[in-house]
């Protein structure tokens, strides 16, 4: 499996772009729309995939959402429906979290762009969840601010800050927010995959061959399992994490 620091960008790769996806007319309520993605990143033992993708007018068919699903809007509004069509409203510039197999169905009125980390384990069987309530988490920095708690223990030298927001049912994807003061971390091999948003601050990442990541408000990138490497910032960072455990 390939590792590395990977910054994710809204319309893939320079050198590859977004490719159209075939679409299936039984996932659909309304008409086909056109949707296209590059997947930055996929493991296929643990169902894990990141990437950005892009879709036209649609409605989905209702019913189990397909893995837990974490969201960064680019562009573009989507409703998620629920079994009494009440919908949960994601804006532009928003996050978000879906769980894996609650009832429900993504409603697009306009396109939309995203960018996005789906865990679904081909070999663990579709929960069976009879509502939609709570399964869609929406984050808000300013909430979660005001709920963030010292880690038990510093990485890097630095006080860190979190807030957890929710964990899958299989206990295999965390996400929060994450904040720091200045830190500088050892090189060494990741444990987990992680996938990041950073909201303020600035944060270099440096590879043991010494390529070097620059990251800052607005970016998001990834760090697969066992990318060996080492953290450093020269002052406060604060961002949203996806952490895949599997």
């Amino acid at each position: 499996m390939t590792t590395g620091v990977i910054r994710l960008e809204a319309n893939g790769p320079e050198d590859a772009g977004l490719k159209p996806m075939e679409l299936d007319a039984a996932d659909f309520q309304s008409p086909l729309p056109q949707q296209s993605v590059h997947v930055y990143f996929n493991d296929a033992e643990i169902g894990l995939s990141v990437g950005v993708w892009t879709t036209t007018d649609m409605q989905e068919a209702f019913g189990p959402y397909p893995g837990d699903e974490f969201m960064l809007v680019l562009e573009g509004r989507v409703e998620m429906m629920d079994g009494d069509d009440k919908g949960i409203p994601v804006e532009t510039g928003q996050s978000f979290v879906i769980r894996n197999a609650i009832p429900i169905s993504w409603k697009q009125v306009g396109s939309l762009r995203k960018f996005y980390i789906t865990l679904l384990d081909p070999k663990a069987p579709t929960p069976e969840i009879t509502s939609a309530e709570g399964g869609v988490i929406v984050l808000n920095e300013a909430a979660l601010a005001d709920r963030l708690m010292p880690e038990p223990e510093s990485i890097g030298g630095g006080t860190q800050n979190d807030a957890h927001i929710f964990t899958n049912d299989a206990g295999t994807m965390k996400v929060g927010m994450w904040e720091t003061i200045a830190f500088d971390t050892q090189m060494q091999a990741f444990s987990i995959h992680e996938f990041c948003q950073i909201l303020a601050g600035k944060v270099t990442i440096t590879e043991k061959d010494g390529t070097t990541h620059d990251f800052g408000p607005g970016d998001v990138f990834f760090v697969s399992k066992g990318t060996v490497c080492k953290w450093t910032s020269q002052g406060p960072v604060r961002k949203y994490y996806v952490q895949v455990s599997a």
